[in-house]
């Protein structure tokens, strides 16, 4: 991890959380990289032990927070909560859940009750 080019933005935060160090640089990369998303910067989340990633994606302007976490990890609503007050409130977060085989799957998380669209 150490010796790829990405590390660099992401390396004070791997020794701060390393329970989440993994997740962090998987997620990062993916985004980064894979999907070209601009403006990616990494946010701490104290309250959380970890970090969560702000960027756009390619051709929209509206900046999304991304929670990066492993798929062994266990969550309550009071992280919830607390996860989107630390992020300012924002209206939805995506959780990238990480495996262990590297794959990604992002969940949309809203506060409160929200409706499926039809």
């Amino acid at each position: 991890m150490e010796k790829h080019p990405s590390f660099e933005a992401v390396s004070p935060y791997v020794t701060k959380y390393p329970k989440a160090a993994g997740a962090l640089f998987q997620t990062y990369n993916d985004l980064k990289l894979a999907q070209q998303w601009n403006d990616l910067e990494v946010v701490e989340l104290p309250g959380c032990s970890r970090c969560a990633l702000q960027g756009r994606r390619p051709k929209t302007e509206d900046v999304l927070s991304i929670v990066p976490c492993s798929l062994s990890e266990s969550f309550s609503t009071d992280w919830i909560r607390a996860t989107f007050r630390e992020l300012g409130s924002p209206p939805h977060v995506y959780l990238a859940i990480n495996t262990d085989d590297s794959s990604i799957v992002y969940y949309k998380i809203s506060p409160g009750i929200v409706k499926p669209p039809l």
